[in-house]
């Protein structure tokens, strides 16, 4: 089944980094976040990708050119510059990098992409964003509901303290805490072909009216992940995943856990980054 990658954006609110590389390709514990969102899926036996991407394109098709140069080790004759690669990597990844416009928007990139999904279901999700997603469970809770389209809904991580008010009285102050009140869009999606036609054209979010039309018309299921999940919309993120991913096991792979609350452990890192 294949996975699309969403990578096209400009990702302003990372402008120190982006204004260079595009947000895919901002580096999480030595390694392009994008990887890491690739790892999930592989984990799970999903290695076929299109990369959807706009701004800065040819950086991300620069980048998995080479990446089984990187990846492997090789003997290159510098006279005549035969090369032969000597596989040292248990990766064994399809990638097929597709330019979408740097213009497009979501929605408008996933519908670019209808000649290349062979009018079969498929998987979507940003490439900015992890979780210790149940893959296998997903795709068995999709297909057990015969809707065209799932997404993974999560809760957000707590950034701000908690006040519990009785009144005007403060009785209780908690300086951090992750609240289970709220479910977001967390990505991670599977999608029939018949998203394709709720999608219009190219300045179309696919957060907006696909999704809002989907649910609308009675196709659109979530699949609650109640497990470790963090975007990298900031700086601050971005921090807190290299603080995670500094670890030999970092959440978005911890599997066993993967629909257990996030951890004392990962909170305490999320929310002191």
């Amino acid at each position: 089944m294949k996975v699309v990658l969403l990578a096209g954006g400009l990702g302003s609110r990372l402008a120190e980094e982006t204004v260079h590389i595009p947000k895919p390709m901002v580096e999480v514990a030595g390694r392009p976040i994008m990887l890491h969102v690739m790892d999930i899926y592989d984990h799970w036996g999903h290695a076929d990708f299109i990369v959807a991407c706009g701004y800065k394109a040819l950086s991300i098709k620069s980048f998995f050119q080479g990446l089984h140069l990187m990846t492997n080790d090789f003997t290159v004759g510098i006279g005549n510059g035969e090369m032969a690669l000597r596989p040292t990597s248990k990766v064994d990844w399809r990638v097929s990098v597709v330019d979408t416009g740097v213009a497009t928007m979501t929605g408008g990139r996933i519908r670019r992409l209808r000649d290349w999904l062979d009018d079969e279901t498929f998987m979507v999700t940003y490439s900015d964003g992890v979780g210790n997603i149940d893959i296998e469970a997903l795709l068995a809770f999709h297909r057990s509901h015969g809707k065209l389209a799932t997404v993974t809904a999560v809760q957000p991580p707590a950034r701000f303290g908690n006040l519990e008010l009785d009144g005007n009285q403060v009785v209780e102050f908690t300086e951090k805490v992750r609240k289970h009140e709220t479910w977001i869009n967390g990505g991670f999606f599977v999608f029939e072909p018949g998203v394709l036609d709720y999608l219009t054209g190219d300045e179309e979010p696919l957060e907006q009216a696909p999704l809002t039309n989907l649910a609308r018309d009675g196709q659109l299921m979530a699949f609650m992940h109640k497990g470790f999940w963090h975007p990298m919309d900031t700086v601050r993120d971005r921090d807190t995943l290299n603080k995670l991913g500094s670890d030999p096991l970092p959440p978005w792979m911890d599997f066993e856990n993967g629909q257990a609350i996030m951890s004392t452990d990962w909170q305490a890192k999320v929310v002191n980054a």
